[in-house]
């Protein structure tokens, strides 16, 4: 029996095992993966086009390197179809696997939205090496890329394909880029550093269709939702991720947004854990590094017998837009308070209070050189 198993061979499943083997050398350890198992950085694939990096060179390890450097049995192409909880045993190419602790770490898809039009199929997202790599085919030969999402990962393909000589268009439900975790001024410079860089902007807009421009033409007519069309060449869905939530509750693992944990990381199935984007802590989804590397190292001691709870500290996310840098700091969900922006000429500095209590922060510019200052704030406060 391994005593401990992972699915998901993502960040958050390396991390774990790294974690794991800093304080055991020899526990059995095994990792099934629905792909080949390479080692790499989701992040860089927004922001890898302008730098000329195809899908092979973002690889920074083969699943055989991992496998040597984890002491751990990789199981590569391989879908985890079933968890037996009582039995304690995964199904697995009709397989079956004994484990004592279960870690799912599977990640999370990209959302799919209804669009009518013959070409709606033609619909594209990045969310593996994989996608980036036919992505990059499918980049072949056009000019011209509209993104649907205005967020986080919206704005960094929006960035990254205009430095890379396309010209873009950005289509969002919301009035402003990274509406969720932005305040006014200082989402409205980034737009402006954006929209320098031959990037036009649809806000507050839909897609309602999506046609093929002409049966000669792989070029598109795209349609939104007050009738205004743009012709396109490629359309890119950047509008979000949820997590992957099939196989838990298939064996009635708890749900809601996420696959439910407690601040063990723990499941409703005691030798069930989740880490990473698939997984709602205290009921948050945290789709960012830093969550997976403080998880990663709590649950690791946790899984070795060392019961330790995760816990959070300020978490300040960097986002990759060379034509603004930014970093936010988002304040609690639901939190009450208010935004208080200051222009500082080359940047925006905007702070989140709830009272005198500072609860989070968004800095563009020059502005981002206060974000330790401020992190050191916020843990202050919170001591």
């Amino acid at each position: 029996m391994y005593p401990i198993s992972i699915i998901g061979s993502g960040l958050a499943g390396y991390t774990l095992a790294k974690e794991i083997r800093k304080l055991d050398k020899t526990i059995a350890l095994q990792i099934f993966t629905a792909d080949d198992g390479s080692f790499y950085s989701k992040p860089t694939l927004s922001n890898a086009l302008s730098k000329q990096l195809d899908a092979k060179q973002l690889v920074m390890h083969t699943a055989e390197h991992m496998a040597t450097q984890l002491n751990a049995n990789i199981i590569t192409h391989t879908r985890v179809t079933q968890i037996n909880c009582a039995e304690r045993t995964l199904i697995a190419n009709n397989k079956i696997y004994p484990y004592a602790s279960l870690v799912l770490a599977s990640g999370a898809e990209a959302i799919r939205i209804p669009v009518a039009g013959d070409a709606a199929a033609d619909i594209i997202s990045v969310n593996s090496l994989q996608d980036y790599a036919q992505f990059r085919d499918q980049l072949q030969h056009k000019k011209h890329v509209t993104i649907l999402g205005a967020g986080l990962i919206g704005c960094e393909f929006a960035n990254d394909l205009a430095n890379a000589g396309f010209s873009v268009s950005l289509i969002d439900l919301t009035d402003k880029p990274l509406g969720r975790l932005l305040p006014e001024m200082t989402a409205r410079n980034l737009q402006q550093k954006l929209q320098a860089l031959n990037i036009s902007w649809h806000l507050g807009r839909s897609l309602s269709s999506m046609q093929h421009l002409s049966q000669q033409s792989t070029a598109y007519a795209l349609t939104l939702d007050n009738q205004h069309t743009i012709q396109t060449d490629l359309v890119l869905s950047a509008i979000g991720l949820k997590p992957v939530l099939q196989l838990a509750q298939a064996a009635n693992i708890k749900t809601a947004r996420g696959i439910v944990t407690n601040e063990y990381l723990q499941t409703s199935e005691h030798t069930i854990y989740a880490l990473g984007d698939c997984a709602e802590f205290c009921g948050s989804v945290l789709p960012f590094i830093l969550p997976i590397m403080i998880g990663a190292r709590a649950l690791a001691k946790t899984l070795l017998g060392d019961s330790t709870p995760v816990v959070y500290p300020p978490m300040p996310v960097v986002v990759k837009t060379p034509a603004q840098a930014v970093v936010v700091c988002p304040p609690p969900m639901n939190a009450a308070g208010s935004w208080q922006e200051q222009d500082l000429g080359d940047g925006i500095k905007a702070l989140f209070y709830a009272g005198n209590k500072l609860l989070g922060f968004a800095l563009t510019g020059s502005a981002v050189a206060e974000k330790q200052k401020l992190v050191k704030h916020m843990q202050d406060s919170a001591a």
